[in-house]
């Protein structure tokens, strides 16, 4: 990976003693914006690499999404999955935040949620969805993935109509949960299935056929909807699905570029992740950092599906991958405002 980030800071915990990494990757459209991610590591330098690899990705997502900010990250590498002071993390965490000096905001991950979102925010004012602030961002990140999905079964299918269509839903966390439920209510016949087995509960009680994670992810359906972590496409699971396309939430859903080829490849039609998930940062930012309405926000959460939509027919008409389309697209828009030449 290219080195081409704007700041990078490894620190080592004062309370906590855990490695805090916050990556920087660009301020040319704006303050940087993304998530806290509290995630088990076995060596601090992986989720350093979490963190270069995530905040390019928020670069991207934000530009599509429209909205002037760049792309940041913030992880904390835990060392096992055993009990910490979470309060220390948090505090740790907001400390760092703070001294870059509004560079970067930072907001709810894996690991993380709004209650975290006030913890950090007792230290400093650059932090978003907190409980009083825009809150929970997941109904806004599945709202955001509902018109992505109408945007590629029009694509496929020829019908934005999500009836009688099937999803195999892979992973049933909060964002995961909440399109269980849209998707069933929308008349669309849904797999699921997550790591947790206790989310089982959650997805039959909207109406999912509950199934374990191998056989979601190669299950025969329309769309295959990948709903918790990133690295579930790869050069070993892609030859193993049996879907039409793939689009879901997930962040990172392609291990490597070359995989995007190996989908077209297959004739398996690629959402770019960087646009499928961006209902969530959409209602965060714009609602709570630039005090829109919520017909303002929602009408922009809609437009996902439009911005999908011409990624994916600029794909067709020049012959190159959602994901390279998607990736020019972003590239050109986060490119900061030239200067205008003098008179």
């Amino acid at each position: 990976m290219p080195f081409n980030h704007q700041h990078v800071v490894v620190e080592r915990g004062t309370r906590s003693g855990f490695p805090i990494v916050v990556a920087v990757h660009s301020t040319a459209l704006g303050p940087a914006i993304g998530g806290c991610r509290l995630a088990v590591y076995g060596d601090w330098r992986d989720g350093l690499d979490d963190a270069l690899r995530l905040s390019a990705a928020m670069t991207s997502k934000a530009a599509l999404a429209g909205l002037p900010h760049g792309g940041g990250k913030t992880v904390v590498a835990l060392p096992s999955a055993g009990t910490f002071d979470r309060r220390a993390v948090l505090h740790d965490v907001a400390d760092v935040v703070e001294a870059l000096g509004g560079v970067y905001s930072t907001g709810p991950d894996v690991g993380t949620g709004p209650d975290d979102m006030a913890v950090i925010g007792e230290r400093t004012g650059h932090v978003f969805c907190r409980p009083s602030g825009s809150g929970d961002s997941s109904p806004a990140t599945a709202a955001g993935v509902m018109a992505a999905l109408r945007a590629v079964v029009q694509n496929r299918f020829g019908s934005a109509e999500l009836a009688g269509r099937s999803f195999a839903v892979l992973g049933v966390g909060r964002v995961g949960a909440h399109l269980v439920r849209l998707l069933t209510a929308a008349g669309a016949r849904v797999l699921a299935s997550d790591v947790d087995g206790s989310r089982r509960t959650v997805a039959e009680a909207h109406g999912a056929t509950w199934t374990d994670p191998l056989t979601c992810r190669t299950a025969e359906v329309d769309v295959l909807v990948p709903a918790a972590l990133g690295g579930v496409l790869t050069a070993t699971t892609v030859p193993a699905l049996r879907c039409a396309a793939v689009a879901g939430p997930a962040n990172n859903q392609l291990d490597a570029p070359a995989t995007a080829d190996l989908l077209h490849g297959r004739g398996i039609l690629w959402a770019p992740d960087v646009v499928v998930s961006a209902g969530g940062i959409i209602h965060a930012i714009a609602s709570e950092l630039h005090h829109e309405s919520p017909s303002q926000v929602a009408a922009r959460i809609t437009g996902i599906g439009d911005t999908l939509a011409g990624i994916l027919e600029a794909a067709r008409e020049t012959g190159v991958t959602p994901a390279a389309a998607a990736s020019r697209l972003a590239g050109f828009l986060a490119e900061p405002p030239a200067a205008l030449a003098p008179v």
